[in-house]
């Protein structure tokens, strides 16, 4: 028996030297013994290589605005583990998080003996979230994010109200493939059977794969731009302004408080599902709450303002596409600023891309790391760089000082960014 949050923690990261290991074998057995609380749930399943903590975060607030409890299952956590277990945005407590390792340890334990191995940490993590949701502490709906690609994520033992597919980026080649197709075919793997998905995919090859896998099952696909639309997006200071239509409803005037055009993508995402579901009686709630909802939108570590004298955001930008996204949303909002930044990346990624990236907007720049296995070299990602006024500083907390002593006029700004564990470490520091 586990009494302290302390050794439930311990005993939960204990897993993580059974690594990555997809397949839904372990936790369909796992969960069985349980009594099956997945299939209690009134759950939105959402993939993609970026956006799903955003488009996550605008169901949410809109479900909760019209009065609805939401459970949310996401992953990595910014600020506290529990984090990843959330009722309305709220963590579960400590005393839960220990009730719950009780409750599964037993079974996570026996599945040693049966020939599916040891299940790994975040298998263990999302059999805890079922068991929370589905017999401890039921809502009105569930929004799970998959933790890694889609089809054999641990997450999807699912059989959701509806799918989500962000985007398809290049990330976790070395697991998800090497070609965009090849991507898209792991993320459809959420797609279930006559149930609808939502989704902003772009690339042809993308989409193809996934409609191909929705015709197999029967699924609905309603695509941004396509089936529903945003329109008159305006950048103002401290807002994104569009129009969305789509569902036999406009929307004039939203206003979202996450800045950047990936941001207005993620919210007419969310949007398109809250209106499918409402349209279909699945739920009911008025305009003004998904104004409202929407508005109050916020998702830590992207392209969250710490600071405003001097000026500090924090993006968890891990990839090229969130690259993309937060050098355009840094164009949009802040073109006449010089913008001082400070990057860390791990080993995985593909940092000489990344770095090209940060460079177009990049004043000065500052390579560093953070205690973490994975974390890179910050001298082997510098030697990637090509930038006239480029530092290495091992210790991120220097490093942090150093970009503030760079911000001597009013037109300044300091932008730490890359891993989503680095972003955590700088959070937990900087607000300390």
């Amino acid at each position: 028996m586990i009494s302290t949050y302390n050794e439930a923690r311990s005993w939960i990261h204990g897993r993580l030297q059974f690594g990555i290991k997809p397949g839904l074998e372990r936790m369909s057995w796992m969960l069985e013994k349980l009594g099956s609380p997945h299939k209690q749930l009134k759950a939105i399943h959402i993939a993609g290589t970026n956006g799903k903590g955003s488009t996550l975060s605008y169901l949410r607030e809109m479900l909760c605005a019209g009065g609805y409890t939401v459970g949310t299952f996401t992953s990595p956590y910014i600020e506290t583990f529990n984090e990843r277990i959330s009722v309305n945005g709220k963590p579960i407590r400590d005393e839960e998080l220990v009730h719950l390792v009780n409750e599964v340890k037993g079974v996570v334990e026996s599945l040693n003996e049966t020939n599916f191995g040891e299940a790994t940490e975040f298998e263990v993590i999302t059999v805890m979230a079922f068991y929370y949701f589905g017999k401890v502490n039921k809502q009105d709906f569930v929004i799970f994010e998959a933790g890694l690609g889609g089809r054999l994520d641990s997450t999807n033992v699912l059989n959701p109200i509806a799918t989500i597919i962000t985007n398809i980026g290049f990330d976790h080649m070395n697991i998800l493939g090497n070609t965009i197709k090849e991507i898209a075919g792991e993320k459809a793997g959420i797609i279930k059977r006559n149930i609808p998905l939502f989704t902003a995919v772009e690339q042809k090859d993308a989409l193809d794969v996934i409609q191909q896998k929705a015709k197999a099952e029967n699924a609905s696909v309603y695509v941004l731009e396509r089936d529903f639309y945003t329109s008159s997006l305006e950048a103002e200071e401290l807002s994104e302004r569009f129009q969305f239509s789509g569902f036999d409803i406009v929307l004039s005037d939203v206003k979202l408080s996450m800045l950047g055009a990936h941001q207005v993508k993620n919210a007419a995402l969310a949007l398109a599902a809250l209106l499918y579901l409402k349209k279909t009686g699945l739920l009911n709630i008025e305009g003004n709450k998904i104004y409202e909802g929407l508005k109050r939108t916020a998702w830590l570590g992207r392209f969250e303002q710490i600071s405003q004298n001097p000026l500090i955001f924090l993006d968890g930008a891990h990839n090229i596409q969130g690259i993309e996204s937060l050098v355009s949303t840094v164009k949009r909002h802040y073109k006449e600023y010089s913008i001082h930044v400070v990057f860390s990346c791990l080993k995985d990624k593909e940092a000489t891309e990344l770095v090209t990236r940060l460079e177009e907007i990049a004043t000065s720049i500052i390579f560093t790391t953070f205690d973490f296995p994975r974390a890179d070299n910050p001298e082997h990602i510098a030697a990637e760089s090509q930038h006239s006024s480029k530092v290495i500083e091992m210790d991120f907390k220097k490093a942090i000082e150093k970009g503030k002593q760079n911000l001597t006029k009013g037109k300044d700004l300091l932008l730490i960014t890359g891993s989503l564990y680095f972003i955590s470490e700088v959070r937990n520091y900087l607000l300390s």
